[in-house]
């Protein structure tokens, strides 16, 4: 989990990720949408729906966007019905393996605009199943405040199923089994820990090493499919260093 660790505080460090509040409100609303869709509209009965409310809280989404959102995906108000989950694969620099999770209301745009990306940028979409059978997915959780106490933290995580704790760069990270998400985000709140970000995410069973320039270039390629819309987030296989990410931040 390294990499992808590295890669989150990286964009920290450079106030990159999700900058803008649009994209945030876009994303937490997609979010939104699927899950009072395929589980109701109801947050009390669907576990889904509630962490995809807190999340878009977390962001100060305004609560007429977020039962809007609901609307949507109970077909309340069109447009919820054509919005989709798609996980696409593909190659950057060296062999680097990619994971791009989608939610669109449009497939053909979307895949389109992810291609492009790729290969604008050195890299090419793969088939399902090229690449994502190098990953796992499991849960993310990261905390608000300072100076959390890393040990009373890790006993509610661990206690709750959460497999580990991290301290990544001044953020506590808890990373849990798939299935065990919502219980130890539920447990986390109930404590009275402040959830910042929850959610399923890629991560690479083994990362590879590549040169610097490499690195570089698949950090710049992972930069550009996040700006895109419909990207919820991007997971790659590649073992980062200290100076690849000073290369990348000074690029």
């Amino acid at each position: 989990m390294s990499g992808h660790s590295k890669w989150s505080t990286i964009k920290r460090r450079k106030g990159a990720e999700d900058a803008k509040r649009a994209k945030l409100f876009t994303r937490a609303a997609k979010e939104i949408i699927i899950a009072a869709r395929d589980g109701g509209g109801d947050e009390n009965t669907n576990p889904r729906l509630k962490l995809a409310i807190q999340r878009a809280r977390a962001v100060n989404m305004p609560r007429e966007n977020i039962e809007r959102a609901i609307k949507r995906g109970t077909g309340e108000i069109e447009g919820g019905e054509a919005m989709a989950e798609i996980v696409y694969e593909g190659y950057g620099h060296e062999g680097v393996a990619f994971i791009v999770e989608v939610m669109t209301d449009n497939k053909n745009r979307t895949l389109a605009e992810v291609k492009n990306v790729f290969n604008k940028m050195g890299g090419n979409l793969a088939t399902s199943g090229a690449v994502q059978w190098q990953f796992e997915q499991l849960g993310y959780i990261t905390l608000k405040g300072d100076k959390l106490d890393f040990d009373a933290l890790f006993m509610v995580a661990a206690e709750a199923g959460a497999d580990d704790v991290v301290d990544e760069d001044g953020v506590m990270t808890v990373y849990t089994p798939r299935t065990a998400l919502a219980a130890v985000e539920e447990a986390l709140r109930s404590a009275g820990y402040e959830i910042e970000e929850s959610e399923l995410r890629w991560f690479a069973k083994n990362e590879v090493d590549i040169s610097l320039e490499a690195a570089v270039k698949n950090m710049k390629l992972m930069e550009r499919l996040e700006e895109l819309d419909d990207v919820q987030n991007v997971a790659t296989n590649m073992s980062l260093t200290e100076d690849m990410m000073a290369a990348y931040e000074s690029a």
